[in-house]
């Protein structure tokens, strides 16, 4: 059982295209970039929250 080769991903990529269009598969990759963008950050502790803490006075 070995992983994918050269003739599997090119069968992969022809069935993406079928199904997505070029049009829409530069919008897809852009929306995959910025979810995994995101789970680092958030992995990371950084970027925005969405709980704030209220400052004690």
């Amino acid at each position: 059982m070995g992983g994918l080769g050269a003739p599997e991903i090119i069968l992969i990529i022809i069935a993406i295209l079928l199904l997505f269009g070029g049009k829409k598969i530069p919008e897809l990759m852009r929306g995959l970039g910025k979810g995994v963008k995101e789970f680092k950050d958030a992995q990371n502790g950084e970027g925005n929250t969405t709980t704030e803490e209220k400052p004690k006075v």
